[in-house]
């Protein structure tokens, strides 16, 4: 029943690994409003926010681990949390890619607007 209802969130993850991961052209320089802002932000945002909304709803879902289903809002932040600062990490020994602070702000907070977007969602 775990893998029935967290299916989803598993083959997102596959997917930010995969978009994440892959080598990269060098980025430009750019000045700290611009790289805050830019598109590439707005997508890490974005992923993390759905990575924790399909997360928190496949564990609540299964009843495999009660446990984990009680809990899994700490769980789903924390490891997405940790999912992102790890990928940001891996970065370091890809081709033209590198560890990006900005970055880990953006799947940071996007982990947060995933909470926020399934309280939204679920608890009314």
């Amino acid at each position: 029943m775990f893998l029935r209802y967290n299916a989803f969130t598993i083959c997102w993850a596959l997917i930010i690994l995969l978009l994440t991961l892959s080598p990269g052209e060098s980025m430009p320089e750019t000045d700290l409003w611009d790289e805050l802002l830019s598109f590439d932000k707005v997508a890490h945002f974005f992923v993390f926010s759905l990575l924790v909304l399909l997360m928190i709803v496949g564990l609540t879902k299964q009843y495999s681990y009660e446990l984990l289903r009680r809990k899994a809002v700490v769980y789903s932040l924390s490891v997405s949390i940790g999912y992102g600062l790890l990928i940001e990490a891996i970065q370091m020994v890809i081709p033209d890619r590198h560890f990006e602070l900005a970055d880990l702000l953006a799947n940071t907070t996007g982990c947060f607007i995933g909470f926020g977007l399934f309280y939204l969602l679920y608890k009314f």
